[in-house]
C-alpha cells in the first residue's frame, strides 16, 4: 500500500467519521454489487432488458441538476492567479470552511475511495486521481469514465503524485454546496452536490480545472476540445481537435456520420469532450482523451443530429434526469419518433405530452462507455495519442463569423481562439443573441488567470517545429429570416474536407481581413442543398460588423490587466488595420 495514499485516506476517514471505508477495485463484480445497491435504495430503476440491457435510470435532487459555477472556487495561493475568469476564495479560509463542512459528514455511510486513471493505462500523457466520496452513483459512473480501480492504484505504486479528491454529498442543500480547487496541492472538495461535474471529480474539475495548472507548470495542455480522426479513402487519417461552447454541436461534430457525398471515409471519434495534449519528439502536439466514456447531454440528441450516439446508449448505460416510459426507456424531448402517451418525468411525477412540462430535464444525461461507439477510434488506448494536425475554433453566430476561415498562423490562431464568442440561444436563462465570449470554449474550466493561459499558448506554438493550424467555424449563419444556411450534422465534412486539404498545404482560398476564407469553388457541395447565393452568403465578411467585433474584443481583453500577452493585443491591432 502506498504509504502517502493510505496515510491521507486515513486523515480524511478520521475527519468524515464515516461507517465504513471501502476501497474499489474496479471489477465487474464490484460494479454489480454497487448497482444492486442503489436499486434496492430507488436510486436507480433497472430499465427494459431487452431494449437497454444494463441500463439505469436515476433522478437527482430538484436543485441539484448542473453545474454550479456560483459555488465553484479557485483556492489560488494568490488571487490575482485566479483571474476574473474564475471565483476566487482564500486558501486558509477555504480549508477553514470545507473542514467544518466535512467534518462527521459521513457519519453512518460508507465512505468509497476510487483510484481512477485519466488517459489511457500505461500512457506517460495520464494522471492518477483519488476520490473519496459518499455517493455510490458516484462509483457507478466513476466506472464508466474512467480507468478505474485496482489498475489505477497499480500505476500509481509509491508515487505520491495524484490529485486528491474529496466528494460528500453533505444533505444536498444548495445553500452548503461548494466545489473548491487548490492548484498548488492539486486538491478538490466538492461538498453538498451529486451532480456528475461537481461530483464526478475527475472530469471538469481534474481533467481541466487543474490539469490546465498542471499542463501549464509542466508545458503541455488540457483542454475542452473534442478529438476526431478523419481517414480518407486512401487510408490515411488526420486528427483534428474543436473547442465549441455550448450549444454548438460540439458531441455531434465528435460523432460525426460522413454523408454520401464522401463515399469511402470513415470518422473516427477519439474523444468528445476534453483533450490533454503533449508537444511530441517529432515537433507536432500528440494527443488523448483523458476520459474512458461519454456523459452527453440527452434533449436534442437522436438520429438525425447523432446516429452514433443514440446507437450506443443502448447498453451498460445510465440515464439521468431524463423522462421514463411505461416500458421502462429512458425518453428526452427531441428524441425521434411521436411522444410517449404517458411517462414519469425527471422529477418523479407522471407525464403527457399535455402536461405542459418538459418531460426530461434540458440538462439530463446519459453515461456511456466508450467502447460502445462504433465509431470509436483504433488509437483510443495508443498510450502515446494521436498526432493533432488543426485545432478548430467555433461558435454560434448569426451574422458575423463566416462558415470557416483559418488563421494566419499560430499566434493569430491564439488570438482568434481567445476572442471567440457565441450567441446566447432561448434555451439560455436572459436575452437572446447577446453575445457572450468564452474563449477556447474554457471560460468555466480554465483553472488559471485568462491572460497567463493565452501566454501558455504562445509558448507552447514555439515549443513545437509544427504546431496544428488553426480554424474557426460557424454553422449557425442565418438568412435575413432568420433561417440557418448551413445544414450541419453529417454536411460538417465538407468544412473538414477543406481543413484538410489546407492541412495538406492544398485547398483554394483568399485572403481576407479576417483570415483565409475558402472560395465556394473548393469546397464539395454536391448533394448539400446550399445554393449559389447561400453560399456566397455564408463566405461573407461583413467588415462593418467586423469593426463593432474588434471594439468587444478589446473590453474583453481589458478585463485581465497586465497579464494579456502584448502578443494578443498586436494581433487586435493588425486586424484593425486589415478591416481599414
Amino acid at each position: 500500500m502506498n504509504p502517502v495514499l493510505k496515510s491521507w485516506v486515513d486523515e480524511i476517514a478520521a475527519l468524515t467519521a464515516p461507517a465504513s471505508v471501502y476501497w474499489c477495485d474496479g471489477s465487474d463484480a464490484e460494479d454489480q454489487r454497487i448497482k444492486a445497491a442503489l436499486v434496492a435504495d430507488g436510486t436507480f430503476t433497472p430499465l427494459n432488458a431487452e431494449k437497454f440491457p444494463g441500463g439505469f435510470w436515476s433522478r437527482s435532487h430538484p436543485s441539484d441538476v448542473a453545474r454550479t459555477e456560483q459555488c465553484t472556487f479557485i483556492c489560488s495561493e494568490h488571487a490575482e492567479d485566479t483571474g476574473p475568469n474564475n471565483n476566487w476564495m482564500d486558501p486558509v479560509e477555504a480549508r477553514q470552511h470545507l473542514q467544518k463542512l466535512f467534518s462527521g459528514c459521513m457519519k453512518g455511510r460508507t465512505m468509497y475511495v476510487i483510484p481512477y486513471c485519466m488517459g489511457p493505462l500505461g500512457s506517460p500523457l495520464s494522471k492518477i486521481g483519488i476520490e473519496i466520496t459518499d455517493s455510490a452513483y458516484v462509483v457507478a459512473n466513476m466506472r464508466i469514465m474512467s480507468r478505474m480501480g485496482k489498475a489505477a492504484l497499480d500505476q500509481l505504486g509509491n508515487s505520491n503524485d495524484f490529485c486528491r479528491g474529496v466528494h460528500s454529498l453533505g444533505q444536498l442543500e444548495p445553500a452548503s454546496r461548494i466545489i473548491a480547487h487548490f492548484p498548488e496541492t492539486r486538491e478538490i472538495w466538492s461538498f453538498g452536490s451529486g451532480y456528475g461535474g461537481n461530483a464526478l471529480l475527475g472530469k471538469k474539475c481534474f481533467a481541466l480545472r487543474i490539469a490546465s495548472v498542471q499542463g501549464r507548470d509542466e508545458m503541455w495542455m488540457a483542454e475542452h476540445m473534442l478529438i476526431l480522426g478523419l481517414e480518407s479513402p486512401a487510408g490515411e487519417t488526420i486528427y483534428v481537435a474543436a473547442a465549441f461552447p455550448s450549444a454548438c454541436g460540439k458531441t455531434n461534430l465528435a460523432m460525426l456520420e460522413p454523408p454520401a457525398a464522401f463515399k469511402g471515409w470513415k470518422a473516427w471519434c477519439v474523444g468528445d469532450d476534453i483533450c490533454w495534449m503533449r508537444p511530441g519528439p517529432d515537433g507536432r502536439l500528440w494527443a488523448i482523451n483523458p476520459e474512458a466514456g461519454f456523459f452527453g447531454v440527452a434533449p436534442g440528441t437522436s438520429n438525425k443530429t447523432n446516429t452514433n450516439a443514440m446507437a450506443m446508449v443502448h447498453k451498460n448505460s445510465i440515464f439521468t434526469n431524463t423522462a421514463m416510459t411505461d416500458e421502462k426507456t429512458p425518453w428526452w424531448e427531441g428524441m425521434d419518433g411521436a411522444p410517449p402517451a404517458h411517462a414519469i418525468d425527471w422529477q418523479g411525477k407522471d407525464w403527457t405530452p399535455e402536461s405542459g412540462t418538459k418531460g426530461a430535464h434540458p440538462n439530463s444525461r446519459f453515461t456511456v462507455p466508450a467502447g460502445n461507439c462504433k465509431m470509436l477510434s483504433p488509437k483510443f488506448n495508443d498510450p502515446m495519442g494521436v498526432p493533432i494536425s488543426a485545432i478548430i475554433f467555433g461558435g454560434r453566430r448569426a451574422k458575423t463569423a463566416p462558415l470557416v476561415f483559418q488563421s494566419f498562423d499560430w499566434q493569430h490562431g491564439t488570438f482568434v481562439g481567445a476572442a471567440m464568442a457565441s450567441e446566447t440561444t432561448a434555451a439560455a436563462a436572459g436575452a437572446v443573441g447577446v453575445v457572450r465570449r468564452d474563449p477556447m470554449a474554457m471560460l468555466p474550466f480554465c483553472g488559471y488567470d485568462f491572460g497567463s493561459y493565452f501566454a501558455h499558448w504562445l509558448k507552447v506554438g514555439k515549443a513545437v517545429k509544427n504546431p496544428p493550424a488553426v480554424f474557426h467555424v460557424n454553422w449557425f449563419r442565418t438568412d435575413a429570416d432568420g433561417k440557418f444556411l448551413w445544414p450541419g450534422f453529417g454536411d460538417n465534412m465538407r468544412v473538414l474536407d477543406w481543413v484538410l486539404e489546407r492541412v495538406a498545404g492544398r485547398g483554394e482560398s483568399e485572403k481576407t481581413a479576417i483570415g483565409w476564407v475558402p472560395k465556394a469553388s473548393s469546397l464539395k457541395l454536391e448533394g448539400s442543398g446550399v445554393e449559389p447565393a447561400a453560399m456566397k452568403e455564408l463566405l461573407h465578411i461583413d467588415r462593418s460588423l467586423w469593426k463593432q467585433e474588434t471594439a468587444d474584443i478589446e473590453n474583453f481583453f481589458g478585463k485581465f490587466g497586465d497579464r494579456m500577452p502584448k502578443e494578443m493585443h498586436t494581433e487586435l491591432a493588425s486586424l484593425r488595420l486589415r478591416l481599414g
